[in-house]
C-alpha cells in the first residue's frame, strides 16, 4: 500500500473565461487583431464600469474606456500571465487612466475658476453688460482711455475691480452720489465711443 504525500496549498483555479482572454492578450502582444478583437469583446463593460463609477460622467467614462482600450492593443507585450488575469492588468490600466483624468478636470476646474476670479465683473449696469457682450474688449479699453479720470477710475473699480457704488466711493473718497453720476454719465459716453444709439 503506497502512501501519497500530502500536496501543499494549490493556488485557486481561475475560471475558463478569464484564462481565455489571457491567452487573447499574449496573442494580442504578436499583432493579432482578431485576438484583440476577443479582449475588447470580454472587457470593454467592466472596463466601462470602473471608469463610469470614479469619473461619474458617462461621456468621459466612454472616452476613457476607449482611450484604455487602445493602450491594450499598443502595450500588450507588458502583460505578464505569470504575474496575474489579464482582466486585472486592464483594469489597472483603466483606473489609472480614470484617475488622471479626474485630476486633469480638477485641475482644468481650478485653472477655470482662477480664470474667472481674476475676469471676475460684478454687474452693476445692464449697459455695461451689453457692451461687454457686443463689443471687443480692445474697443472697450480704448473708449475708457478716452474718458476723463473721473469718470474712468470708477469705471475700472466697478466693473473690472467688482467693487460696488458703496466700495468705488470709499475707495476714492468720493460721496456715492457724485460716483453714481460720474459712473451714469461715463457709461453713456463709453456706448457712444463703442457705436451705441
Amino acid at each position: 500500500m503506497s502512501h501519497t504525500a500530502p500536496e501543499g496549498p494549490r493556488p485557486p483555479q481561475r475560471p475558463a473565461a478569464d484564462r481565455l482572454v489571457d491567452d487573447l492578450l499574449v496573442r494580442v502582444a504578436q499583432g493579432d487583431e482578431p485576438a484583440f478583437v476577443g479582449v475588447y469583446d470580454a472587457l470593454v463593460v467592466p472596463v466601462m464600469g470602473l471608469t463610469s463609477r470614479i469619473l461619474r460622467d458617462e461621456a468621459q467614462a466612454e472616452e476613457v474606456t476607449q482611450d484604455v482600450m487602445i493602450e491594450v492593443w499598443r502595450k500588450a507585450d507588458r502583460f505578464r500571465p505569470e504575474r496575474g488575469a489579464a482582466k486585472s492588468w486592464v483594469l489597472t490600466l483603466a483606473h489609472r487612466r480614470a484617475v488622471e483624468r479626474v485630476r486633469s478636470v480638477r485641475a482644468g476646474a481650478e485653472r477655470e475658476r482662477k480664470a474667472a476670479q481674476l475676469a471676475h465683473q460684478t454687474p452693476f449696469d445692464e449697459v455695461v453688460e451689453a457692451v461687454e457682450e457686443r463689443e471687443e474688449r480692445a474697443q472697450v479699453y480704448r473708449c475708457l482711455a478716452g474718458l476723463g479720470n473721473s469718470q474712468r477710475l470708477p469705471l475700472v473699480l466697478a466693473y473690472y475691480q467688482g467693487l460696488t457704488y458703496a466700495e468705488v466711493a470709499e475707495a476714492l473718497s468720493t460721496p456715492a452720489g457724485t460716483v453714481k453720476t460720474r459712473m451714469r454719465t461715463g457709461l453713456r459716453r463709453l456706448r457712444v465711443c463703442m457705436g451705441g444709439d
